[in-house]
């Protein structure tokens, strides 16, 4: 079943942001993600910690986990921790 990875951020520093940006990418399309939205939030109720949001497409949730714990993957979160402050949830 199709999974999607929903991240929550708030930038810290836009040039790292877009460091991480631009190497985060290439590293989902071996696990078949894709990127299908991106940017800030208009909030229709309640509230939020982090106004911008991400959400990557993944063929399964098992695609999605090995994207994520992959060592190309995994080498760039001291890069996003750097650019910014987030939450990522697996739906």
């Amino acid at each position: 079943m199709t999974s999607f990875v929903i991240v929550d951020s708030t930038v810290i520093d836009q040039d790292k942001l877009a460091e991480y940006s631009a190497q985060a990418k290439a590293t989902i399309e071996p696990y078949g993600g894709r990127f299908i939205a991106k940017g800030e939030a208009e909030i229709l109720h309640g509230a939020t910690e982090h106004r911008a949001k991400a959400i990557i497409e993944f063929p399964d949730k098992e695609s999605a986990r090995n994207w994520y714990n992959s060592d190309a993957y995994q080498a760039l979160a001291p890069l996003r921790e750097e650019g910014i402050r987030s939450t990522f949830h697996l739906v």
